[in-house]
């Protein structure tokens, strides 16, 4: 793998062996959810009822006002008064004014009687009861149209889940009269009627019947019918511009949810990929994607993986370290332990017996104070990461270290003595037990150090935004070249006179452990006369202030 996250990407395999689906199932969910949006737009642009029902209404209306000029032209025309009958239709008349009108208006009429007979109709040849009937012939069907057939079945569902109703059936009788049809026997006492039934699978019949009156006498009823053909072609027509919009959308839809499923499942997918190779003991060769280019949450993932990883292998390193430290210190005693005991079977001085006595004695203490200080030191790096930092006031630290000092003072102890500069605030943010260990701990390192009478002297300041805490004695220093190697555990450096085995070497490790956890510097020099002879060694420790 090329390093900078430019590598190609690798081939995906899950942990079984199988390969990898084309689309990630991240992408289908995105896909998913994008097309489920769209989806649902369409369906609610795609049901057109309101608008079928407005366009029916503007068909009722036309033909209403269309049959009140029929009604108007039969009233004016076709009417004829004699006595003592009084005032009626004259059949043919009608039916010559009703066929001039149909042929401009493509409809069909029907005239009715105030009895209710059917006197003419514009699909009947030769006038009142002509023998020929014309019957309008459905042009030619294409082939199945699937769309069609699909938003019929749509629109039936829709208005089926919406509570809509069918429309009444239209039937008409051999033999009809205004009895057949609501709309003319509401015409035939003076109101004007439409209504809307449905011929067939889906077509529509539409139909207006009207008065037909003289000087407000009801003479007959005429009725224009018309088919739905129109208001369908409208619809389907809508329908269709709806669906190449969709059309249009939809690939928009498609192609962007692929650019933003690459922009996001690709890059997360190489970031697993390399995690499950490094998860497989592929070593240090593997490493995470950086996808520097990307300034995005994504970026900051895999930023943050690469430095978990490197985390992780540090982490890795200093635990075989710690260990090795761990079994050299232990093996040292234990080899002690074992010639001392082996030889005491075979010793029958008293006096060499009781010398080897006290050297496993010694040796059991060594162990137990050491297993003791390892313990501690493994327990320290989980509890340092799951306690929460709080404010702690150093100045009272310090001072608290210091009176327990001086109340536990002994004859041999150094005289401790602190001076604390207050120019800001002397809070930080941390564990304040575990800041109490380091300063205890190095207080301790000084005053093993320290000769006879002589002194520790503390100081506390701040500096550009840093808590400054100094820690200096008045014995032989810090060995030259050694500064940073007294911080590595088990450093075995002593005071001359101590008994081997004292301390387990790990103080100044676990400080400086604690001090990095607090994002802090601790650091050991030397303190020199003017003629630079070394007088004594100096701890500088440094904490980030709180604001």
């Amino acid at each position: 793998m090329a390093k900078g996250g430019q590598d190609s990407e690798p081939r995906a395999a899950t942990r079984n062996g199988a390969s990898k689906p084309f689309i990630s199932p991240l992408t289908r969910r995105i896909l998913t959810v994008n097309l489920l949006a769209i989806g649902t737009l369409v369906a609610g642009l795609l049901y057109l009822g309101e608008y079928r029902r407005s366009l029916i209404d503007n068909e009722l209306q036309s033909l209403e006002v269309q049959a009140q000029m029929f009604a108007a032209a039969l009233g004016e025309g076709a009417v004829v008064s004699e006595q003592p009958s009084g005032q009626y239709l004259v059949s043919d008349i009608a039916y010559q004014i009703t066929r001039r009108l149909v042929d401009i208006t493509d409809t069909r009429a029907r005239l009715f009687r105030a009895d209710g007979t059917l006197i003419v109709d514009s699909r009947r040849l030769g006038g009142a009861g002509g023998a020929v009937q014309i019957e309008i012939l459905r042009p030619p069907e294409d082939d199945f149209d699937f769309l069609d057939a699909l938003l019929d079945k749509y629109d039936a569902f829709a208005r089926a889940i919406s509570g809509e109703g069918p429309l009444p059936k239209y039937k008409e009788n051999p033999l009809q009269s205004a009895s057949d049809f609501p709309e003319t026997q509401a015409a035939l006492i003076g109101e004007s009627a439409v209504a809307a039934r449905r011929a067939g699978r889906d077509d529509l019949v539409l139909s207006a019947a009207v008065p037909v009156q003289r000087y407000k006498q009801v003479l007959g009823a005429i009725m224009l019918s018309r088919d739905g053909e129109n208001i369908k072609t409208a619809l389907h027509d809508v329908r269709l511009d709806i669906l190449k919009v969709v059309a249009v959308a939809l690939s928009i839809t498609i192609l962007l949810s692929l650019y933003l499923a690459g922009t996001i499942a690709r890059p997360i997918r190489r970031l697993a990929i390399a995690a499950e190779r490094i998860r497989h003991d592929k070593g240090r060769k593997e490493t995470i994607p950086l996808l520097t280019k990307r300034r995005d949450e994504i970026g900051d993932l895999a930023i943050s993986l690469k430095e978990m990883t490197e985390a992780l292998w540090l982490r890795m390193d200093a635990i075989e370290r710690f260990a090795a430290d761990v079994a050299h210190e232990i093996k040292n005693p234990l080899t002690s332990l074992r010639s001392a005991v082996e030889t005491a079977g075979r010793v029958s001085d008293p006096a060499q017996r009781e010398k080897l006595m006290s050297i496993i004695t010694d040796d059991v203490a060594r162990l137990d104070r050491l297993i003791s200080d390892i313990s501690n030191a493994s327990r320290l790096d989980a509890e340092l990461s799951r306690t929460e930092f709080a404010t702690v006031d150093l100045a009272g630290v310090l001072g608290a270290i210091v009176d327990l000092r001086k109340a536990a003072d002994r004859d041999e102890d150094a005289v401790v003595q602190l001076e604390i500069v207050s120019n800001g605030g002397l809070e930080v943010q941390g564990i304040e037990d575990r800041l109490v260990q380091v300063f205890r701990n190095l207080i301790a390192n000084a005053n093993t150090f320290s000769p006879p009478g002589g002194s520790i002297r503390i100081s506390l300041s701040r500096h550009d935004g840093w808590l400054v805490t100094t820690i200096d004695d008045d014995g032989p220093g810090v060995p030259e070249g050694k500064e940073k190697d007294i911080f590595n555990r088990f450093y075995s450096a002593r005071p001359e006179g101590e008994k081997f085995g004292t301390h387990s070497g790990l103080g100044l490790s676990i400080s400086k452990q604690i001090i990095d956890v607090h994002e802090g510097v601790i650091e050991a020099t030397n303190r020199r006369d003017s003629q630079g002879n070394v007088v004594g060694a100096r701890f500088i420790v440094r904490l980030p202030a709180s604001e």
